[in-house]
């Protein structure tokens, strides 16, 4: 569905790449996690994917068609995506806000529909946002604000889904929440790009893990090929173990006591 081949992206007036050769896919029906320390470029491939940062190198693909031959409208009623900040104008309630999902489905002039009014409510009940429906947004916490742009990324449909640290604020239920929701998105078809610093939820709940270190895939593979010590040790630059996750038999990393340096 999203293919990245080859990529390479540098900021303007840097002098070093964000991102330098970074191939991954993203097929239907899959999570498929990024993750890495701290600018290793996993927000910097979405920033590619929206066109916000151009490529010096390489080419992203929706279905081996050029990201850049993609109409943005036509982009957008294909790919939702969650960014990981956002700041509105002017405030909204909650309803009006994921309704807005549905904007690159109708323009600027028509009106919604009982199509995308089911694709709203659908989504605002599948996130569980349904008592913040009348609140204006800048009322909510930092956390139910979360669940209402990922219940506008879940109105805007389309055959992909992409967030950069969705579960960012989020207490451990909502967290658990929304990454079982992501897998039963995946699991209904649609294809899921999950930027995520949670390593060990992203090793219970993804089906490929691409694990970037100085803008480069350090690892690739299934949580069992990626979550080991040896490589989280050299990538993360700190000590620790992977064990077993007692609940699902996942891989999971305990970082060990260590000599601070912040």
């Amino acid at each position: 569905m999203i293919r990245y081949d080859a990529v390479i992206i540098r900021y303007p007036r840097a002098e070093v790449n964000a991102v330098h050769g970074v191939s991954l896919e993203v097929p239907r029906g899959r999570i498929t996690a990024v993750v890495g320390p701290n600018g290793s470029g996993k927000s910097t491939l979405v920033r590619g994917l929206l066109g916000r940062l151009p490529l010096s190198s390489g080419r992203i693909a929706i279905d081996d068609t050029p990201l850049q031959t993609i109409e943005r409208r036509t982009l957008a009623t294909r790919v939702a995506v969650v960014t990981q900040r956002e700041e509105l104008p002017f405030p909204l309630r909650v309803s009006e806000y994921v309704a807005l999902g549905r904007f690159p489905h109708l323009g600027a002039w028509n009106a919604i529909g009982a199509a995308d009014r089911a694709a709203i409510d659908s989504a605002i009940d599948r996130t569980g946002v349904t008592a913040l429906a009348a609140r204006s947004v800048d009322a909510l916490s930092g956390g139910e604000w979360q669940r209402v742009r990922l219940a506008r990324a879940l109105a805007q449909g389309g055959e992909a889904l992409v967030l950069d640290e969705p579960t960012t604020f989020l207490d451990v239920g909502h967290e658990m929440a929304v990454f079982e929701l992501l897998y039963r998105l995946a699991r209904d078809g649609q294809a899921v790009l999950l930027v995520s610093h949670q390593l060990n939820l992203v090793a219970r709940f993804a089906d490929s893990i691409v694990l970037l270190h100085g803008g480069r895939v350090a690892a690739t593979g299934t949580a069992e090929e990626v979550m080991q010590a040896s490589i989280l040790e050299r990538v993360y630059d700190w000590p620790l173990v992977v064990t077993r996750d007692p609940a699902v038999g996942a891989p999971a990393l305990l970082p060990l006591r260590g000599r601070p340096r912040i």
